[in-house]
């Protein structure tokens, strides 16, 4: 068997095989409400043959959305139409479902990508005031964000805790807490957008200290066994920012705080980023975060074939392979990967057809 398709633990959960579907935002809800493309999209992805599917970066607020597309998890309405798509997959697949929770801070109240994704005047449709560390815009022509008092870092902590909440009533398998990408989390963490002067801000562990309370908050708010990770960005590709170095820092206080899995990504936090984009390009980092924890590491970015995902498990690079837009591309890449590497895994027997003659051996019937 390869390493791609040995199972892994999670938590409670074990896992059939060690590909992660990543979270990818479609910016097709409707006031935050999942809608009947987050019906299909999840649908297929959950017969992709993965082991872990992860729904997309899911607002815990209204104005932590990204734009006014995005899906969240804040009240009554976002969670009966996060339930109508969660049946529908529990009633065709059999593969655990994870959700990214986010609050997209100062990045907030943007356009779709395809109009633009330029930020939304607070006055304007579909706009509104955008929140963060520090009253630094990500951009030189984004309305500068409002700084978070402690009243407002008190109700987002509750929100990410609320929507742990609403994820276990819907049945939902694993929660991973976004601290990626530029996002509030992430802003709290880079010296770059935190400039605060009080107990959130100034030195590593200042800047660390929010997005760990909403960590042992989410901790709190779930049984225990029940898995939580997060995402970082293991580096902000700029000059004085975010760095690997922090990232190992606030992996292992993740760890010691009962944190199930760390998922390295990195960037989207200063327009001035210089990423060398390439194959494999952001496996160093996971590489440093894994030879300082023991839990698992997941490693994302251009890693498009099955044995350049089978060469850095083998190599000790990570634990586990996150897959985003090559899933999008072709949803049974896992399939593939299987067919490729020798081994086998579960398919629904409406699918089982779908093997070719010679190589039905490498599909059972679920």
């Amino acid at each position: 068997m390869s390493k791609l398709f040995e199972p892994i633990t999670l938590g409670r959960h074990s896992l059939r095989n060690r590909i992660v579907i990543a979270p990818m935002c479609q910016y097709s809800a409707k006031d935050g409400c999942m809608t009947d493309w987050h019906m299909q999209h999840l649908g297929s992805l959950a017969q992709s043959g993965a082991g872990i599917l992860t729904i997309e970066a899911t607002a815990v607020t209204p104005e932590g959305r990204i734009s006014h597309a995005d899906v969240g998890l804040y009240d009554a309405a976002t969670e009966a139409a996060m339930g109508r798509v969660m049946r529908a997959i529990r009633d065709w697949a059999d593969m655990p479902v994870a959700i990214q929770l986010a609050h997209a801070g100062r990045k907030a109240s943007t356009a779709r990508p395809w109009d633009g994704g330029a930020q939304i005047a607070p006055d304007a449709v579909d706009g509104w005031q955008t929140l963060a560390p520090s009253g630094l815009a990500y951009a030189a022509d984004d309305n500068p964000p409002e700084a978070l008092d402690a009243a407002g870092l008190a109700r987002i902590r509750d929100a990410f805790a609320e929507a742990a909440r609403r994820a276990l009533r819907l049945g939902i398998d694993a929660i991973q807490i976004h601290c990626a990408h530029g996002y509030l989390l992430h802003e709290f963490l880079s010296p770059l957008s935190n400039r605060r002067e009080d107990d959130y801000g100034g030195s590593l562990e200042n800047r660390m200290r929010f997005p760990l309370e909403v960590f042992d908050a989410v901790r709190a708010a779930v049984p225990e066994g029940y898995p939580v990770t997060v995402r970082v960005s293991g580096t902000d590709w700029v000059e004085g920012g975010w760095d690997v170095e922090s990232t190992v820092a606030f992996a292992r206080a993740l760890e010691a705080r009962g944190c199930d899995a760390i998922h390295v990504s990195s960037a989207g936090l200063d327009p001035r980023q210089a990423i060398p984009v390439g194959p494999n390009y952001q496996v160093p980092l996971a590489r440093a975060v894994k030879a300082a924890v023991s839990m698992p590491v997941i490693a994302v970015g251009l890693i498009t074939e099955p044995e350049q995902a089978e060469a850095i498990l083998g190599t000790g690079d990570a634990d586990l392979i996150a897959i985003g837009r090559v899933a999008l591309y072709d949803p049974r890449w896992p399939w593939h990967a299987a067919a490729k590497l020798g081994d086998s895994l579960p398919v629904s027997p409406q699918y089982l057809t779908a093997a070719p003659r010679q190589a039905r051996g490498l599909f059972q019937r679920r």
